[in-house]
């Protein structure tokens, strides 16, 4: 029997020279995966003639593989390569004559444009897999597979190819079942084979520029497809009715695209076998959903960015197993249904930007798996009280830019998982409740734009250390070796839409937009536009990983602490349009990552901070208003200035007065009270004819006089004038 040589996890790497790797000429199978191996392939790895599964991935070898002596195996059916530092190049030509090679996994490495001259070569190989996900520019789609008829897997994304899509590869292949073309520069228009690929499971072709319509026959053609994936590319059109062919299919995402129309009541009455649907990012219209919208199986249910209207209908309570529920950025309208409390796998709701209207389910969170909810950028209203009892994996919560009213509930203590608490842009009234000190994984509050009062809590916590620590305490474990044959199949993960979701914070002055992974280390405080008063906590200085602190268009008074000196990872402190007095702590020079700083009107006294590091980049707009503070960048000008009263908190649908009167404003006026009056006179004088004659007389009467006047003062010598008789 011929000798099988496996060296695992763990092994002295040392042992490959004492066990004479190299003389061993019989060896048919050679797996040194996972040992840490470094530098290039021997030169004596050409003596194993007879290897037919070689596997040396997850190691560090470096090299390019055209100048190895792998195209001598002659023997060589599994070949793996991936995750080590070798460049490939995309077109396969040191492969060629490896006339059994059957599956090639080169992913995780360095894939280049080839050089070589093999474009007009037919590689002697016929691959049944094929897979180089990988980095670098692979140059032109790889003509040496268009000779290739056994491929049954085939992945090549991220390798950034050009030119357009490879039609001839569906058609060349009716035996294959999985193809990932993902994040490529593809072009063109989606052509499909003249027949029926009834293998094809998954084909994911995302993140191109392909364009034109989607085939109105790809149902037809992939009548057993159960993963589908066109999203962001540049299709247009309707979405083809027969995909409802696909009866198995279980993943459909064509999000960001240029799609259009109205969403076929086909695609749920044929997939009954849905899992996820993500429409997002394009152009449908017309109402949500359908009564007879049945999914048993649909966990994410993704339209966001789309101009969909109507309610949220009551048939969408029949997906039980719904886990994702995302319709932000559409115009659907109503109220906020009360089914939604009772959908038990449910964990992400976001409802956010549309215009929904009118206060929130008393049994909002009873299924207490909800996990995040966004539900800002709508009409709705009403009291706070109790609508999120019961939300105890509630981790993020956005309510911001509603009408919301009332206090803010006590019973927010009792949400610990809660990160995320905004509610900025509403009508909140009351102090702000002692609760949230409890919540010892909040990292951003956002109250701001509200009628708060009452001082602000020395015990608030926000951090992100709270991340951080989970991040470090989650180690990826190394996973063990894998059996050389056959390779497996990793799956192509769709985008998770917690991942997408943005979160808009003012910072710096200005409102951005935070999403993604940054979330995950930002901490900040937004009590800004409010009726806080009071001093200020020093206990607010010890809060040493927050990022953004907004205490403006407040009440606030006493002195800035000096404690806030230990923030050292503060990018932006605004406290201006306050009452605030004292001096300004020098000790804030020490702040290295400050970019927008503002204590304009105030009463602030004494110098301003000397122009040194992060201060030198700070112009007068954040120290005037403060009539008792000198120095630069103040001008001579701006010394005694008087500060004026803080400015007026906002709303959303309000714009700011530019100027004492509104000009346009008083013309508009003006000119319909004039009118007003002159249609009065005219009724008064028609109803009343003694009045009618007396004002006719007195016009009359008076236009005689003017014309004497005119005859005796312009038109009528001076000199006759002096001397004429007496009559």
């Amino acid at each position: 029997m011929d000798a099988i040589l496996s060296v695992f996890n763990g092994k002295d790497k040392n042992c490959l020279i004492a066990i004479c790797l190299c003389e061993l000429k019989h060896l048919q199978e050679l797996d040194i995966s996972y040992n840490n191996l470094t530098g290039s392939l021997p030169l004596c790895f050409s003596n194993l003639t007879n290897l037919q599964a070689l596997d040396i991935s997850s190691n560090h070898f470096t090299g390019n593989i055209s100048l190895s002596l792998i195209g001598s195996l002659t023997s060589i059916q599994y070949l793996r390569l991936s995750h080590n530092h070798f460049q490939i190049p995309m077109s396969l030509g040191p492969f060629f004559n490896l006339s059994k090679l059957k599956h090639l996994n080169g992913d995780h490495n360095e894939i280049y444009e080839s050089t070589e001259l093999v474009h007009n070569l037919i590689p002697r190989f016929q691959l049944q897999w094929l897979s180089l996900e990988c980095t670098g520019s692979g140059g032109t789609f790889p003509k040496s597979l268009y000779y290739q008829h056994d491929l049954y897997f085939v992945d090549l994304s991220h390798i950034k190819m050009t030119g357009e899509f490879p039609s001839w590869l569906l058609q060349n292949n009716t035996k294959l079942e999985k193809l990932y073309l993902v994040n490529n520069s593809l072009s063109g228009s989606f052509q499909l084979a003249n027949h029926s690929l009834v293998r094809l499971s998954h084909l994911d072709i995302s993140r191109n520029h392909i364009h034109n319509q989607i085939p109105t026959e790809i149902g037809a053609c992939f009548p057993r497809l159960v993963f589908l994936n066109l999203s962001r590319n540049d299709f247009d059109g309707s979405i083809p009715s027969s995909i409802s062919n696909m009866s198995l299919l279980k993943v459909l995402d064509l999000s960001n695209n240029s799609l259009s129309g109205n969403i076929p009541e086909q695609l749920v009455e044929g997939c009954l076998s849905l899992e996820v649907i993500m429409l997002s990012n394009n152009n449908f219209k017309g109402q949500l959903f359908w009564k007879n919208f049945n999914l048993t199986y649909l966990t994410e249910l993704i339209l966001r960015g789309n101009q969909l209207t109507g309610i949220l209908p009551n048939s969408l309570s029949n997906c039980s197993a719904l886990e994702a529920l995302d319709v932000s950025l559409n115009n659907l309208s109503g109220k906020i249904p009360r089914w939604i409390g009772y959908m038990s796998s449910l964990q992400y709701l976001d409802l956010s930007e549309n215009n929904l209207y009118g206060s929130l389910p008393s049994s909002f969170c009873s299924s207490r798996m909800m996990t995040e909810v966004y539900l800002s950028k709508n009409k709705l209203e009403g009291s706070l009280i109790d609508a999120f009892d019961g939300c105890l994996s509630l981790n993020r919560l956005d309510l911001s830019h509603n009408y919301f009213r009332g206090k803010i509930p006590e019973s927010i203590g009792s949400l610990f998982q809660l990160s995320f608490l905004l509610l900025g842009y509403n009508n909140l009234v009351g102090e702000i409740p002692s609760q949230l000190c409890k919540l010892e994984k909040l990292s951003l509050i956002d109250l701001s734009h509200n009628n708060l009062c009452g001082h602000i809590l020395p015990c608030l916590q926000p951090s992100s250390k709270w991340y951080r620590e989970r991040e470090a305490s989650i180690n990826p474990s190394d996973s063990a070796p894998g059996p050389i044959m056959p390779f497996a199949a990793a799956p192509i993960p769709l985008e998770d839409p917690s991942v997408n979701k943005a979160f808009e914070f003012t910072t710096k002055s200005r409102s951005y937009s935070f999403k993604g992974i940054i979330l995950t280390y930002f901490s900040g405080i937004d009590l800004s536009c409010n009726n806080l008063t009071g001093e200020i906590p020093f206990e607010l200085g010890y809060l040493s990983n927050i990022q953004v602190l907004n205490l403006s268009h407040n009440s606030l008074t006493g002195p800035i602490p000096s404690t806030f000196s230990n923030l050292k990872e503060i990018e932006s402190m605004d406290l201006s349009y306050n009452n605030l007095n004292g001096e300004i702590p020098h000790q804030l020079l020490n702040l290295n990552f400050l970019s927008a700083f503002s204590v304009a009107y105030n009463n602030l006294s004494g110098k301003t901070p000397e122009m040194v590091g992060q201060f030198s980049t700070f112009n007068k707009s954040s120290y005037e208003g403060n009539p008792l503070l000198c120095g630069p960048p103040l001008t001579n000008n701006d010394i005694g200035e008087i500060s004026p009263s803080p400015l007026p908190r906002y709303k959303t649908d309000q714009n700011e007065e530019n100027g004492f009167i509104d000009m346009e404003a008083f013309y508009v006026t003006f000119s319909v009270a004039y009118i007003m009056v002159l249609l009065a006179i005219g009724a008064i004088l028609y109803i009343n004819p003694h009045w009618r004659r007396a004002w006719f007389y007195f016009i009359g009467k008076s236009i005689n006089n003017c014309y004497y006047y005119l005859v005796d003062n312009l038109l009528v010598p001076a000199k006759f004038r002096r001397f004429q008789p007496c009559v």
